[in-house]
């Protein structure tokens, strides 16, 4: 904002103002986006903490009702981590798994679960 090269992000579907210096205080400013000077030297652990920090300071405000977080969370990760796998083998299941360090069979369970179709190979190009 104050003319550095920053980058704004949303996780979990609420936002913040967040330098990731430590944990939130009440006196954090907010915003409609989470603020990261250099997203690329950010953690996830350190944005997942962030957001979650977030989500509990406004819970103990009253402002929102925590309900089935750890599921929400396992899937706002485990969903892109999928996506992005098999997309990075271009929809090669066993290779997947294997990069995953899972099953090929809980794979494929997964992607059952949150609807992902593998592309089995690039369309073709027709003249």
């Amino acid at each position: 904002m104050h003319g550095c090269n920053c980058s704004y992000i949303s996780i979990f579907g609420l936002t913040t103002h967040e330098a990731f210096e430590g944990p939130m205080s009440a006196n954090s400013s907010y915003s409609k986006n989470l603020f990261v000077a250099n997203l690329q030297s950010v953690s996830l652990e350190k944005l997942v903490r962030s957001k979650l920090e977030v989500l509990f300071f406004q819970h103990e405000k009253e402002t929102i009702e925590i309900k089935g977080l750890y599921d929400a969370v396992i899937e706002q990760v485990e969903k892109p981590l999928i996506e992005l796998a098999l997309k990075a083998y271009k929809g090669n299941q066993v290779k997947t798994a294997l990069m995953l360090g899972i099953n090929r069979n809980t794979l494929k369970k997964k992607m059952h679960h949150y609807k992902i179709r593998a592309k089995e190979s690039s369309p073709s190009k027709s003249n």
